[in-house]
């Protein structure tokens, strides 16, 4: 329990975030995800927004920074989830994630933060397991369900 009982009520801070995919031969998708650097656990793209940039293009620029994609943006977000962010003090915070579409036309063979994570792509129901978020686990599966998703 942190110093402030009551932060738990905070409104949540929020972050931009990539579900960066690809479309398959068949007309499914596949989904990318990184690693976390400090937990290593699987998770898209995001970070803070950037001043001077839309959100969706601060959801662009942390998806080249963490796994070096390029591809085309949707402006549109898919939605939010929340999560608690460890901060480097312990601290946690809460943090609502607005969740943009990447379709990922190729990947970098270096990028800022290579050394730094793992980046795997998943079919988007294995991708869905893997996050520990339900949130985003429903944006993941509610995006690439085939004829009706976000994605289609």
């Amino acid at each position: 329990m942190s110093a402030n009982a009551g932060e738990a009520d905070q409104t949540p801070r929020r972050q931009v975030g990539a579900l960066p995919f690809r479309r398959t031969p068949e007309g499914g998708y596949v989904i990318l995800l990184v690693t976390s650097r400090e937990s290593r656990r699987w998770v898209i793209p995001k970070g803070w927004p950037m001043k001077g940039r839309k959100p969706y293009e601060a959801a662009a620029r942390e998806a080249y920074e963490e796994a070096g994609l390029l591809g085309t943006i949707g402006k549109r977000p898919l939605g939010f989830y929340l999560y608690e962010k460890r901060l480097k003090s312990r601290d946690a915070v809460l943090c609502q994630v607005k969740v943009f579409p990447l379709e990922v036309r190729k990947q970098l063979k270096h990028w800022p933060e290579r050394h730094q994570r793992e980046d795997r792509w998943f079919s988007p129901s294995e991708a869905a397991e893997a996050v520990a978020e339900p949130g985003l686990a429903a944006i993941i599966r509610a995006a690439c369900k085939r004829e009706t998703g976000a994605l289609a």
